[in-house]
């Protein structure tokens, strides 16, 4: 449902995530959005809870509410995502990257929201090798066959922020690439979450028409 003609709604999906949480940050502080939605398990902080615009229902994401008015919005951003080793196994980080969002998008568009903006990998294809880009590239096809008026698929590479959970492997990732920038390909060097958020930001509030892919070595230049 819509705030008012002042602004416009956000939905946020995966807001207590690296990625999610920078989307709130920009997205609350830009005159240009006049409600956030950001469903998650459980409360998010006070640092940005605090905000009169900020709606943070808590869902079970295997039970979604799916009457809830919030699922019509002016876009929705998705930054959902786990890992296999967080998830537990194969079948449970399926569940999370491919079916909390294409269950996710489904009610929204359902609801009437035109504009979706997706936080993918680089390297995501359905015909990929890797376990991990084929459900990234089956959950972007997923998306590509609803019918949205603006779809953003945005490809970054190695994430560079302070997640609120450990990754070891990450980390090394990311002190090779700042190590050999200079080596690594611009597609494949490491990108700022502040970037990444930005431009899912920027694709929400613009809604090109069409479906979009914007991979990494994009990311950082829309800024």
């Amino acid at each position: 449902m819509h705030n008012n003609n002042t602004g416009k709604s956000l939905l946020v999906l995966g807001g207590s995530g690296l990625v999610g949480m920078e989307i709130l940050r920009q997205a609350l502080a830009d005159p240009h959005v006049s409600r956030v939605i950001a469903p998650t398990r459980r409360p998010l902080p006070t640092a940005v809870n605090h905000y009169a615009h900020l709606d943070n229902p808590q869902v079970d994401f295997d039970n979604l509410p799916e009457d809830a008015d919030w699922w019509h919005c002016d876009a929705a951003l998705c930054a959902l995502g786990t890992t296999r080793k967080h998830a537990g196994s194969r079948e449970a980080f399926r569940l999370v990257d491919r079916g909390y969002v294409s269950t996710c998008a489904r009610l929204a568009r359902r609801a009437g929201t035109r504009t979706f903006v997706l936080n993918s990998a680089v390297g995501a294809s359905p015909r990929s090798g890797s376990f991990y880009l084929r459900v990234k590239g089956e959950v972007e096809q997923d998306l590509s066959a609803m019918d949205f008026r603006s779809l953003s698929l945005l490809r970054p590479s190695l994430l560079d922020g302070a997640r609120p959970e450990d990754r070891p492997g990450e980390l090394v990732g990311l002190l090779v690439s700042r190590t050999f920038k200079p080596l690594i390909p611009k597609r494949l060097r490491a990108v700022k979450a502040t970037d990444v958020a930005a431009a899912m930001l920027q694709a929400a509030l613009i809604a090109p028409v069409g479906r979009h892919v914007i991979e990494s070595d994009a990311i950082a230049r829309r800024r």
